[in-house]
């Protein structure tokens, strides 16, 4: 059947991200087969049977319509913050923070729906803003609030990693959207003037965390253990790595959380740095990808929402690589795709369907007829 012969639906995804969701996703169950030691229980089943159903989820979420992702954009920032707040009061504590609401059959961690929850409100904000008053300090106070109030939240949790995520992706589209510079020379100078203040406020675990990352050898056994394990891992995988289920580190316990937070070191020492490039091109494609639908949105609100959930990507990637590698504290972001875990992957599968929306419009405006 010739493409032009095809059901205008099929023909609107976009098959080339659609491949590479797959390959990123199966080169993820690959390791976490080999996590296990050659086992698809208990990670990899689990793993795949959550991707298949977010996946199918990500394809219906892509049939709702942007106007309707606008028109829910605060009613979706509220429900979340509503869990956030009882996540204070009644979230599951695990690894030293209290991040989850449990459930029973599942464990929600609103915090990573907030990355979406504040790219969204953010841009239905800006979209009712004329252009000329976009910089007015009055219009400021709402966008700075629909991102510090979260943060704040999840910071008490405490997740510095995802409170980083998430206001970084919100000060990037409040730049985008086109407040003036001065704004952010201000801000980040009130931000170095409270730096010591902050550093009081961290916990004694995230300190240390700081510390080692400034002097990776100062713990080697300690808190630095983490750390030195990973770039352990990662340098003897050399170019081409041991080869599959070959990882020493992770098959002889000695890298910790082999399939979650340091599951790039769990492949790059069995896939070498090729392995891991082959990875980084397939995250750099996806948001690549997200940053061209930004640039073709229809309105301030499509073109904000791209660019915000092409930042929230870019960050999810970016701070897990730099931390299993030594260039950042380790506070705990996934690595998308391939992590296990059941929060991450449904937020990044919701965050592709909403870019998927974005691309439909996109391709019914070049098209004949519509979906």
């Amino acid at each position: 059947m010739r493409a032009g012969t095809l059901p205008a639906p099929i023909r609107a995804l976009p098959w080339s991200m659609l491949a590479t969701v797959m390959a990123i996703t199966t080169f993820g169950l690959v390791t976490l087969y080999s996590a296990a030691g050659g086992h698809l229980a208990p990670w990899a089943t689990n793993q795949a049977v959550r991707f298949a159903v977010l996946f199918a989820g990500m394809l219906v979420l892509s049939r709702v319509s942007v106007a309707t992702w606008k028109q829910h954009a605060y009613t979706f920032y509220a429900i979340t913050l509503a869990l956030l707040l009882l996540v204070e009061l009644f979230g599951h504590i695990g690894m030293g923070a209290q991040r989850w609401i449990d459930l029973g059959i599942i464990r929600l961690q609103p915090s990573e729906f907030m990355k979406l929850a504040v790219v969204l409100s953010v841009a239905r904000f800006y979209d009712t803003v004329p252009p000329g008053f976009i910089s007015r300090p009055g219009v400021l106070i709402i966008p700075v609030a629909l991102v510090a109030v979260p943060a704040g939240l999840v910071m008490l949790q405490p997740d510095l990693g995802t409170a980083m995520m998430i206001t970084i992706a919100g000060t990037t589209m409040i730049f985008l959207a086109g407040t003036k510079m001065r704004w952010f020379i201000g801000a980040g100078a009130i931000v170095g003037a409270l730096l010591p203040v902050a550093w009081g406020l961290l916990h004694d675990y995230q300190k240390n965390r700081i510390l080692i990352f400034m002097d990776p050898e100062s713990d080697p056994l300690g808190t630095g253990y983490h750390l030195s394990q990973s770039k352990i891992a990662i340098g003897s995988g050399g170019i081409f790595g041991k080869g599959f289920l070959q990882g020493t580190q992770s098959h002889l316990k000695y890298l910790p959380e082999t399939h979650t937070d340091f599951i790039f070191s769990t492949m790059t020492e069995e896939w070498g740095m090729m392995g891991g490039l082959f990875v980084l091109l397939a995250y750099g494609y996806l948001v690549r990808w997200a940053l061209n639908l930004g640039f073709d949105g229809k309105s301030m609100f499509a073109r904000l929402v791209a660019a915000g959930l092409a930042m929230t990507l870019f960050l999810y990637v970016s701070i897990n690589i730099a931390m299993v590698m030594g260039l950042a504290p380790v506070v705990g972001i996934p690595l998308p795709l391939l992590s296990y875990g059941g929060s991450a992957m449904m937020t990044v599968l919701i965050l592709l369907g909403i870019l998927m929306s974005i691309h439909r419009e996109r391709f019914q405006t070049r098209h004949i007829g519509g979906l």
